[in-house]
């Protein structure tokens, strides 16, 4: 009984120390951790198109259903009626686990990331229905709702502010 305890409180210290809070939804992973087991199953419930608010407009996302361990999906974020930028964005099964990889571009389609380079978001954690990507985390709330948290850098004060995006499943 007493071996099963200690090493229950040393799993809950191990996992609680392998991941770092970067905003009050948000995780990183932490150097040395090692992403969760995960398969693009669990986000085929996200397949579809959803639509909503963050960063002070309207936004949305459509993505594809699974199909041999990735799903792609498109964004664009409008503002006082034009585009303000645009993502194409993957998700796809690395080495047992999930990331999420995307690129942005300005709305005339000019790309943000130099050409070979992608931005990368591993999973962090799997816990009450919620994904965390490291920095990125999707709270399902029902069948039509999500939330989305995302930690933003400010690349000059190293400042890490939270922007919620709050979406509702778009019907056809």
């Amino acid at each position: 009984m007493r071996i099963n305890l200690a090493l229950a409180l040393l799993l809950v210290a191990s996992s609680s120390l392998a991941e770092e809070a970067m905003t009050a939804n948000t995780l990183r992973l932490s150097p040395d951790q090692k992403p969760p087991a995960a398969t693009i199953a669990d986000m085929a419930w996200y397949a579809g198109r959803w639509t909503g608010t963050g960063l002070g407009g309207f936004t949305e996302e459509i993505w594809s259903p699974p199909r041999d361990g990735t799903m792609m999906g498109m964004y664009r974020m409008i503002k006082d009626g034009k585009p303000i930028f645009y993502e194409l964005l993957l998700i796809a099964e690395e080495s047992g686990s999930l990331a999420i990889k995307l690129k942005h571009f300005h709305g005339d389609l000019r790309g943000w990331e130099d050409r070979d380079v992608s931005l990368r978001f591993p999973l962090v954690a799997k816990r009450d229905g919620s994904l965390y990507f490291d920095g990125m985390t999707f709270e399902r709330v029902g069948n039509d709702r999500v939330k989305i948290y995302l930690a933003i850098e400010n690349k000059k004060d190293g400042s890490v502010r939270e922007e919620i995006f709050e979406y509702t499943r778009a019907r056809p």
